[in-house]
């Protein structure tokens, strides 16, 4: 049976590993600057989106290292969107992972400046991968770049702000959770695929993959949520919750869930086993 616990602490390393090599470092001027990128990206999350992209490159057949440029890219580019995402003229957060945001321990203007800095080494990483026979010079910071500015996260997050101003309605917030969330999941499944030189229908199934993973993430998001404090519908203009009761949610969440888990279905079994438990563990961590 595959063991995905100790599959995710192993891609986990390796991504941990060379974040610690990439990022500058702590006592590097300016120290401040960079005090605070090492402080926003440890210790980490679960790296879903760098596993995520190892996952992709192993599901072609490529080893998890050949994908960890791309992997590190994509977790630096989601960390400088949390740390603006927090800031007080953004969702206005303290705290983060548990501890105080970057804006409430190194100042705003830091760590505005600090997101800027790692969204900047996001692209410098993605314009030093190795370029498999199967791409084009370029191609990984074209796709980098095609999911980060207003048709993409950009996007996303700027009509996150204007729903907190209006009643949303269910395009709207399927528009968010697809732009705010779902194409990083997007991004980092196909940066990895193409790490492993994927040919374009590989592509094509890890992309509808990894959409309906990054929906299905987003609605398990707002059901967990909603479950640690009853008034989140409400507090949160973007959520599911807005639109249907928790019932319906699941079942869109289990929806996207058929549908990711069915993308992938002409890989070897074997390699694709990390995408198919990554899966089950989105679905599952809202039951």
């Amino acid at each position: 049976m595959f063991d995905l616990n100790a599959y995710m602490q192993a891609r986990t390393r390796l991504a941990d590993t060379k974040l610690d090599e990439l990022l500058p470092n702590a006592d590097e001027p300016p120290q401040a600057l960079h005090q605070a990128m090492r402080y926003s990206i440890f210790p980490g999350g679960k790296r879903i989106r760098p596993v995520l992209c190892m996952a992709a490159a192993e599901a072609v057949g490529a080893p998890p290292e050949a994908a960890i440029l791309p992997a590190v890219a994509v977790e630096i580019f989601h960390t400088y969107t949390l740390i603006h995402d927090d800031l007080p003229c953004m969702d206005n957060d303290d705290v983060r992972r548990g501890r105080p945001a970057v804006h409430k321990v190194y100042g705003e203007a830091n760590a505005l400046l600090a997101g800027d800095a790692m969204q900047a080494l996001a692209f410098e990483l993605a314009a030093s991968c190795p370029v498999p026979t199967e791409y084009s010079e370029g191609a990984f910071v074209l796709e980098l770049a095609g999911i980060a500015g207003s048709r993409g996260v950009v996007g996303g997050q700027v009509e996150d702000l204007i729903a907190a101003a209006t009643t949303p309605s269910a395009d709207t917030i399927e528009f968010i959770h697809r732009h705010k969330t779902a194409d990083l999941f997007v991004a980092s499944a196909r940066l990895g695929a193409m790490a492993g030189n994927a040919d374009s229908e590989q592509l094509d199934a890890l992309t509808e993959y990894a959409l309906n993973l990054g929906l299905a993430f987003q609605i398990t998001d707002d059901l967990l949520d909603a479950a640690a404090d009853a008034d989140c519908g409400s507090k949160r203009p973007a959520s599911i919750l807005m639109v249907c009761d928790a019932a319906a949610a699941r079942a869109k969440a289990e929806a996207h869930i058929a549908r990711a888990c069915a993308a992938p279905a002409a890989f070897p079994e074997a390699q694709a086993a990390p995408l198919f438990a990554i899966a089950r563990l989105i679905l599952d961590r809202a039951q």
